[in-house]
């Protein structure tokens, strides 16, 4: 009894340290808990790269149907020149990813994110080379691909971008730009790239990953906010605890943020708890 009381304490000990790392949202991790964020390298690039991948798809569908689908109903406008100064607008979808991976790069943390299709609007956006080849093996069975760009020298995994909303599919098919007029739901779309230098992190850069991406996400949905705070000619929606699904309204930042945290932080916890076992920090 005395070992398996010993052994669940130390299972809540972790779990609830990766939660504190997790919920730190880019903060520094507390003196006291180095020595549970082990220094050793605990997980595997893909681990990571998986991990921060499926919180993608979560605050991407959230926002999508959440943000642009339900505020497009309310009379909310989403554009791609949405921070130009004459266009009182909110990002599309691919323009917030964008937003994200630009506020990433400017953080310490290595880790690359980009958007690209077979089908681009944007021309720059289209794969080649390895990446067009592993994108016909994802577009056959929506499986995630890693390889090591040897050229960059980075660890890079692919995931499937599925047009998840009407309003993926329908700015798609009409824009001025599009190759492709025939986009349907549940289509792959393209795929998500994400590339990281080194072949294992430890716990800390594992978490730092994570909070990394959140941090993005917050520093997109905030300048998004700025934006409306501008709006001259425009309406502007109520900011606060209310969806757009209630009526002319937007959640705040850390409503927003927080929605995503419950609908991931479990899978991630889960991931996080499995590997402290495997490594020896529960036994």
């Amino acid at each position: 009894m005395k070992k398996l009381s010993s052994r669940l304490g130390r299972l809540v000990g972790i779990g609830f340290t990766s939660m504190v790392l997790l919920n730190s949202c880019g903060n520094a991790i507390p003196e006291e808990t180095e020595a549970a964020a082990v220094s050793d390298k605990a997980f595997s690039v893909e681990e990571v790269l998986e991990m921060v991948a499926i919180e993608n798809d979560v605050t991407r569908t959230l926002y999508t149907k959440g943000i642009v689908g339900a505020g497009k109903k309310q009379g909310l406008k989403f554009d791609e020149d949405w921070q130009e100064d004459k266009v009182e607008a909110g990002p599309l979808p691919a323009l917030f990813l964008r937003g994200v991976s630009s506020s990433i790069r400017k953080s310490s943390v290595p880790l690359g994110l980009y958007l690209g299709s077979d089908y681009p609007i944007n021309a720059s956006n289209k794969f080649e080379g390895k990446q067009e080849e592993l994108f016909k093996k994802i577009k056959q069975n929506q499986k995630p691909q890693f390889f090591y760009d040897s050229s960059q020298k980075l660890h890079t995994a692919m995931f499937a971008d599925m047009a998840v909303a009407a309003p993926c599919v329908n700015c798609h098919n009409e824009h001025k730009s599009t190759s492709k007029t025939d986009w349907k739901l549940g289509d792959v779309m393209g795929a998500t790239t994400w590339q990281y230098p080194s072949d294992s992190l430890s716990y800390k850069e594992a978490v730092g990953v994570l909070n990394a991406y959140r941090n993005g996400t917050k520093d997109t949905y905030n300048a998004y906010l700025a934006e409306i705070a501008a709006f001259k000619d425009s309406p502007k929606p109520a900011i606060g605890t209310v969806w757009p699904s209630k009526g002319f309204n937007l959640p705040t930042a850390e409503v927003f943020i927080d929605s995503v945290r419950k609908l991931t932080s479990y899978k991630s916890l889960e991931v996080l708890v499995k590997k402290g076992a495997s490594v020896g920090m529960i036994k």
